[in-house]
This record gives structure tokens, sequence and C-alpha cells, in this order.
């Protein structure tokens, strides 16, 4: 339960906070007041940005998770509730991409982004919900993807994994009404991360030119990370009797005739 003494204190944990949407969900909630556990498998990465909350006055802990490997979520989540109390909040992040199309992708590469984008999320949120429904207060964002509604040639595999998370959380939305945790989806479109960092730069100029082919990529707009956090700060700070239960960003075009 929250603290008697600081009834508005809601500790939360950030999957994929390294980077990207994570790492600026995890400033975005600690300036909003919540203590903030990050998860990742680049720790010393966390820890640059725990060191940094911590130093503007927040409450912040470095952990290392691997959501692939049960054993590791195990310990993520003792570690983070050892460290800022019960957790109140989950934003399931954590994420991998690689630019395969469906005939050239090994059923390995596709196993792997299934086993951290949908059953890492559900072995991290399994070990979290269920206390949080026995306390009837919790948040859980998934953050998902607009290659849902539109999927993406040339990504198979996370296209695949997005609409399977889209699809535990829509039925968590079910499970959980009346419980007082709340499941949202947040579904960014094109947003200027790390994700495609070591896909190379003729993957990168192939899996655009496919995207602008199909109509995917309308303008040169993309998010920042931090225009995503700013969505999952207010998606969980939502008044209780109210829910977000679903919620698009999209990047907004350039000015016409700007340079």
């Amino acid at each position: 339960m929250t603290d008697a003494a600081h009834p508005d204190r809601r500790p939360a944990v950030v999957t994929g906070a390294s980077s990207g949407i994570g790492a600026a969900t995890a400033r975005a909630l600690a300036v909003a007041g919540f203590p903030v556990a990050l998860g990742a498998r680049r720790v010393d990465r966390c820890e640059a940005i725990a060191n940094e909350i911590r130093a503007a006055g927040g409450e912040s802990v470095a952990l290392r998770l691997d959501l692939a490997d049960a054993g590791s979520v195990k310990d993520f989540v003792a570690a983070a509730e050892a460290a800022i109390g019960p957790i109140e909040v989950v934003v399931s992040n954590a994420g991998i991409s690689a630019p395969q199309q469906a005939l050239d992708v090994s059923p390995e590469d596709f196993a792997r982004a299934l086993e951290v984008n949908v059953l890492g999320a559900h072995r991290l949120v399994s070990r979290l919900a269920t206390s949080m429904v026995e306390r009837r207060r919790g948040d859980i964002v998934f953050v998902s993807s607009d290659a849902v509604p539109q999927p993406r040639p040339g990504m198979s595999s996370y296209v695949a994994s997005k609409w399977g998370l889209e699809g535990l959380a829509r039925t968590m939305q079910m499970e959980l009404e009346g419980t007082g945790v709340r499941t949202s989806i947040v579904r960014p479109g094109h947003t200027l991360t790390e994700m495609a960092a070591d896909w190379g730069e003729a993957a990168i100029r192939q899996t655009l030119a496919e995207h602008k082919r199909w109509g995917l990529m309308r303008h040169r707009g993309l998010l920042k990370p931090e225009d995503v956090a700013r969505v999952i700060v207010q998606v969980v700070s939502m008044p209780r009797g109210a829910h977000i239960a679903s919620v698009d960003v999209q990047p907004e075009a350039p000015l016409e005739g700007g340079s």
C-alpha cells in the first residue's frame, strides 16, 4: 500500500530504462515525484541516469534486468521493492527490433523478439500485478507501437511481438476491471531512439524506403523520447475514476515551407 505518512508516494519501475523512451520516462516520473527503479541489461547506463535523478533531488535506483531470464526478473522485482517500496506503477517499455523480412528471419531470431517483447513483459507484470490487486491500486503501462494498426514491412518479428503485447494488455484490461489496477497502452509513432543503432546504414535506408512506399512515413517528423514520456506520466497520473485505456502518439509534420 502507499505509505500512510505519504499517501501520494507511488513507487514505479521502468524497463528498457538505459536509453530512449525508457530513460526519458524514468526522468519524467522522477520529476513528477515518483520514486523510480530503472531496469535494463546495461545497468551502468541506468546508474548514470539514476545518479542524475538523485542529484536533482529525486529518488531512484538502477538495477540489472534481463527480461528473457526469469531469475533476473525475480531478482529485479525483489531488489526494486526493497529499495523504493511496494511497486504501484509499471512501465513495460523494453523491446528489441531487427530489420528482418518474414521469409528471411530465422525461427531463433523471431523467438527472441517474442521472448523479450511479450513473454518478458508478462514475466515482469505477473510478479507485480497480484500485489497491486491486493492493494486495490496500481497502473500498468505497455509501450506498444503504431506498427500494430499499420504493420511495417521488413520488421516482421517486431510487428508480431507488438500485436501479441497488445493482446496481452487488452485481455488484462478486461480481467482487471474493477480491481483498482488500470492497464493502459501507449502507442508511439516513429521515435528518435537508439533502437535501430545497430542495424547498419544500408538496412535503415532500405527499411525507410519500404515504409515510404507503403505510405507509413508521410513526412519527416519524428517524436522525441521525451514526448512519449510526457504522455506516459499523464496516463499514470490520471485521478482515480478515470482511465486512459489506449493512446496514440504521433509526430507532428514539419511546418510547410520550412527548411
